[in-house]
Order: C-alpha cells, then structure tokens, then sequence
C-alpha cells in the first residue's frame, strides 16, 4: 500500500515537473511574425511587425551610408519577415531597401537603408481590434513636410491656388502591390546598441462631380480653404461592409472627389489631410487643417452599427455636454478609437497639439459647426434617406478645433448591404459630393469668410 502511495506521489510530482518544463519551453519559443505591413506616405513611412507577443528589439542609427539597424529578440525568420524586403517600393520617399536575415542565434536583423536623413520612432502596440502586438516604426524626415512646403510658398513669386496640398501625391501601397523584391543578407559587422524595446514616440482617374452654382467671385472675396478628412486609412481599415468594403477605401474615393469640386470653385481651394492609404493620427489632422488656416474642416465617414438594418446620412459636430443620442455616443468612441487601431504613442508632447486640443474657447466655433451641418444635412437628405433629422452632436476628438467650423459627415451606413452597395457606386459618390458642396456654399452665404493670414490666401 504505501509503495503504491509512493508511486502516485512520484508520478504527480513528474507529470508537474513535465508541465513546468513545458511552459518554459512554449514561453522560451521563439517568437513568430505573423505579418509585415509597410505604408509609405510623404509624410512619413511606417513598418510594422504583428505578433501573438510583444517583441523585445534594440535600435542603432549609422551613418556613410545612412541605414538603421533594428534587432528583433528571440524571433524566428518565418515567412512574413523573408517578404519584407520586397514590399518596399522604388518609390518610397525615405527607404532604400531593407535586408532581413539571421544576425545571430535568437537575433534577427533588419538593415534599413535610407535615401536620406531621417528621424525614427519606434513604439509597441498592445492587441487593439482585430490586431495582436504590433512593433511600429515610423521613418519621419527631419523637416516636417508640411512645414517645408509652406516655406517654398511664402518664397514664391507666383502660385496658382492648386499649387499647395496638404499631401504630394504619394499613395500608400497595399500589402498586396507589385513590386520587385529586394534579396535578404546579413550585416553581421553593424552593432546595435540602443535598446529601445520601451521606447515611444511623441505620436484610376476620378470622374469630376456634376456642376453646382459657383458663388460670386467679387474682386474683394479671398481664397476660401475647405480641409477634406478622409477618414481612418493604412492601419486603421474602419467599418468594414458585408461584402467587403473597407471604409477608408470610401473615405478616400469621397474626399478626393470633393477637392475636385471644391478646386473648381472659383475662390474656394480645397486640401486633403491623406491622399493615399496611409494612416494619420485624429490630433494630426486637426493640426494640418490650423497650420494651413482652413476655413473649414470637413470629416468624411462611411461607418457600421450594430444592426445591419442601420441605414441614413448623418451630419454631427463637436459637443463639449456629451452625446445628444445613444447612437451618437457609439459612434464618437469607435471613431475616437482610430488612434488605437492605427496606432498612435500616448506619450506625444507636442506643444503645438496642446494648445490645439486644450483650448476651451470653443463655443463659438462649435456654433458655426452647428450652421455648416445643418446645410450640408439639408442637401444631403435630398440624395439619400437621413439616420436623424436633425444634426448631432458628440465628443470626436478629430472635431476639437477651437477655431475652425468642423463637421463629421456620415456619408451612409456600410455596415447596411444595401448602402454599401450605393457607397460603392461613382455616381452616388458624385451626388454626396455635390450635397456636400452645395451645403458648404450655403454656409458661406450666410456667413461670410471673415480675413484670414497669408497663408490662406491667393497670392
């Protein structure tokens, strides 16, 4: 009897010592990459690796040539990493080409080449939608894009109204775009001694839209600035359709539409916060519409509820007092929740950004708000059912200008079949564009651009 004990006893303490060894197996197991995403923009080029658990990386810049070097620890060179190479484009405005290969035992290496100097920021993500944990690095030039272009133009001696975008026209790549890959090798020379495995950062021809009635091109009227937001992009998809349709997909195909409208205006310039896929955080584009002096900023959305029977435009603006409806208050934390899914660093202390979105003397432009959504609802309730009749209102955070009009336009409800398919089709996109346009015009007729600097104006 007790040699039988005996033998239970030995046999759970062998099965415990098994299990422990076990897990210390699975959590010592090197760690896969289960996708490699490159998104190229003028603004800046972002990497990121996706993985079931978060990867532990050192981070060196060297110079002649310029290159970064990211070691990744305990990571398998799987599939995904081998591709990488070969989803950078030629025409990539900062990277080369990357080299991926086995550094050492446990280590591998990525080699960065660079075109030119750049500023890297290197962040990890927690799982956030459909995502797992995300190592992101951000390749930015030294001189902000933006910054730049607006000091060529203050330089020039002539400019037509069509010479300043808020973007060159760079469209991000899909995962998926052709382009020729670039062979993997090993720099086992370069040393990588910055850990910053912690570390964060600070954050097809488009058919013109029918003819809409100009207004008056008095002699004394000024260029008129409409900032055009096409919402989520890159990282961050959206709602996504019953049959497929990614809704910054829409967003895009929309907005671009409408800056064509809006350019062929007389005194009225419009500029895209993106012009291709790629992601941009909800504060940067609040930022791009002040640095440019808009006059307007206008978000466009195509986005999902709960129930597929969901269906109408809507128009809401920015509320300091909470949601005005159950729905509204839905949709302002999913789309407050863009930053989360494309991928943004908490820690950005840009004093720029804190005076934008800390200003509390909002009141008065949350009241034009109010004026410019009510005729862009107006105009929209004549090409498509309306969700609510009237104009709501919630907290967006892409709507926290203090001094800028700004409305977010639910163009319609992807996550209804029946509206995906209209979101879908050019000449609906043609009739919102030409709702929304008329609605802006409606605005400015009642209220009249007051001066702006000479940033936003025709030179």
């Amino acid at each position: 009897m007790r040699k039988s004990m005996l033998k239970i006893v030995f046999g759970i303490i062998a099965a415990s010592l098994m299990l422990v060894f076990s897990l210390a197996d699975a959590a010592n197991a090197p760690i896969s990459v289960i996708a490699a995403r490159v998104w190229p923009a003028a603004d800046y080029t972002r990497i990121t690796l996706e993985a079931a658990k978060p990867i532990t990386n050192k981070m060196v810049m060297l110079k002649d040539p310029d290159r970064l070097v990211l070691d990744l620890d305990n990571v398998e060179l799987g599939a995904s990493l081998k591709t990488l190479s070969a989803k950078i484009l030629s025409s990539d405005p900062y990277i080369k080409q990357v080299r991926v290969a086995n550094f050492k035992p446990g280590v591998v290496r990525l080699v960065i080449d660079l075109k030119t100097e750049i500023k890297p920021q290197l962040f990890l993500l927690p799982p956030a939608g459909e995502y797992k944990h995300r190592l992101v690095l951000d390749i930015y030039p030294l001189q902000d894009p933006l910054m730049a272009m607006l000091e060529q133009r203050d330089k020039a001696t002539t400019a037509s109204p069509g010479d300043l975008q808020m973007t060159p026209s760079i469209n991000a790549p899909t995962e998926n775009a052709e382009i020729k890959p670039t062979p993997a090798v090993t720099e086992s020379a370069i040393p990588a001694e910055a850990d910053t495995s912690k570390l964060t950062p600070p954050a097809a021809v488009i058919p013109s839209p029918p003819p809409v009635e100009s207004l008056p091109n008095k002699e004394d009227s000024r260029l008129i600035t409409i900032a055009i937001d096409a919402g989520h992009g890159g990282e961050d998809p959206g709602a996504h359709g019953a049959n497929g349709t990614n809704e910054k997909d829409i967003t895009l195909a929309v907005a671009k539409k409408l800056k064509i409208a809006v350019d062929a205006e007389p005194n009225m310039r419009g500029i895209l916060t993106r012009d291709g896929d790629f992601f941009i955080p909800l504060h940067g584009r609040v930022v791009k519409a002040r640095k440019l002096q808009s006059d307007l900023f206008v978000s466009i959305h195509a986005d999902a509820f709960i129930r597929p029977d969901a269906r109408g435009s809507s128009v809401f603006a920015l509320s300091e007092r909470g949601a005005t409806s159950a729905s509204a208050r839905y949709l302002a934390k999913k789309e407050n929740e863009s930053d989360l899914i494309g991928g943004v660093s908490l820690d950005d202390k840009d004093p720029y950004l804190a005076r934008t979105l800390l200003d509390l003397s909002q009141t008065a432009t949350i009241n034009d708000s109010l004026k410019l959504a009510k005729a862009v609802l107006g105009n929209l309730g004549q090409i498509n059912s309306l969700h609510k009749g009237s104009v709501e209102q919630a907290g967006f955070a892409v709507l926290k200008s203090p001094d800028i009009p700004s409305i977010l336009v639910e163009t319609a409800f992807i996550s209804n079949p029946e509206e995906e398919r209209k979101l879908n089709d050019q000449e609906y996109q043609e009739k919102l564009v030409g709702a929304i346009l008329k609605g802006i015009k409606k605005y400015f007729a009642a209220n009249p651009a007051l001066a702006k600097s000479k940033v936003a104006q025709e030179e």
